[in-house]
């Protein structure tokens, strides 16, 4: 059975280290959508169009990625999450076609994320975004922390997936 792995933090939590630790381990298809979005657009995180055009571009992950589950192949999404609407949307998804799910929670205190955050900066890089300090502390008040039921692995509970297929192709 597939499992769609959900990287959940903040910027400079850790997400895609633990991500690509994930990706060998499993296995698995790893999709970081800030490393699609600078390679389409750029460094634009003060930009108007930012968030439309990384709304897009998850979009265009998921599409990949759920297909990916549906052939059985384990997918690590790493997206942040900062709601809880929006994990349990996620595993709802994967639900759907037959995947497990599984939240991944970096939880690093807010010193240490300005810290990283400003090395991050002093280092600009195409594989992440260079985030001004004064954007990332209303993203840290607005974090919504994981329930330990959501740090719970889920099994899957819906139809669809790699296993019904073979069912249905015998």
């Amino acid at each position: 059975m597939a499992t769609l792995h959900l990287m959940v933090g903040l910027p400079c939590s850790g997400k895609t280290t633990l991500a690509r630790a994930l990706e060998r381990e499993h296995s698995a298809l790893r999709l970081t959508a800030d490393e699609w979005h600078i390679r389409l657009f750029g460094q634009d995180a003060e930009e108007l169009e930012h968030d439309g055009r990384h709304h897009l571009v998850e979009a265009l992950q998921w599409d990949v990625g759920s297909r990916a589950l549906e052939l059985g192949t384990d997918v690590v999404l790493d997206f942040g999450f900062w709601a809880r609407e929006e994990r349990e949307d996620y595993r709802s998804r994967a639900s759907q076609l037959g995947a497990s799910s599984e939240v991944h929670f970096l939880d690093v205190p807010e010193p240490e994320l300005l810290r990283r955050l400003a090395e991050r900066n002093a280092r600009p890089s195409a594989l992440a975004f260079c985030i001004p300090e004064r954007m990332m502390r209303p993203w840290i008040a607005s974090f919504e922390r994981p329930t330990p039921e959501e740090l719970q692995r889920r099994d899957s509970q819906g139809a669809g997936g790699f296993g019904d297929v073979e069912a249905r192709r015998r």
